[in-house]
């Protein structure tokens, strides 16, 4: 039976680095973004609702970008996407789960793990953390944002302490990457 684990944790305390790891070394790994940008890109059903609900089109197409500046500062405007995009992104998730059954192990590579409630998909969840300072220096640094900003970004994400208490396993990214790694290797 094929054992599921999820990962998860906030923008820019280091998911990216072990999920990249992990398909290095040949896992399946499932990622929720990328199902997120199928939504908004391939689905026309998406689509068309995201460019009936908010003013973020350009060239007939949506901007991200400007969909992020609208959800990040209005909660309900992101309560809607999120109530677009996340059935979608769940859909692909249980045909990816169902379609690699005969591995030994497949990753969810997923953000919003626990505001989604979506603990139920996995046997077990691994959380990358570091501390807030840590990550909102990354986050500016790696989407060169001010300030505000990247703090409102990462307001609207679940602390990362929570996340940290309800983890079955947690990856500390407060050092350097090969520090991670070296946690990596010795769980896998």
């Amino acid at each position: 039976m094929t054992k599921v684990i999820g990962i998860t944790g906030s923008i820019a305390t280091g998911k990216s680095t072990v999920v990249g790891y992990l398909i290095n070394q040949g896992y399946t790994v499932l990622d929720s973004d990328v199902f997120a940008r199928e939504a908004l890109t391939l689905d026309f059903d998406c689509i068309e609702k995201v460019k009936q609900i908010f003013d973020c089109v350009i060239d007939n197409k949506i901007d991200r970008k400007k969909l992020g500046k609208i959800i990040f500062n209005d909660t309900k405007a992101k309560k809607k996407l999120e109530a677009i995009v996340h059935p979608y992104v769940l859909k692909k998730l249980q045909e990816g789960i169902k379609n690699n059954a005969e591995k030994e192990i497949v990753f969810l590579d997923i953000p919003l793990l626990y505001e989604c409630r979506l603990e139920y998909l996995c046997d077990t969840i691994v959380v990358v953390y570091c501390d807030k300072r840590a990550q909102l220096s990354r986050l500016i640094k790696r989407d060169n944002i001010e300030e505000q900003y990247a703090k409102t970004i990462i307001n609207n994400q679940m602390p990362i302490e929570d996340k940290k208490e309800m983890a079955d396993i947690v990856l500390d990214n407060s050092k350097t990457k090969d520090y991670l790694l070296e946690q990596l290797q010795k769980l896998w």
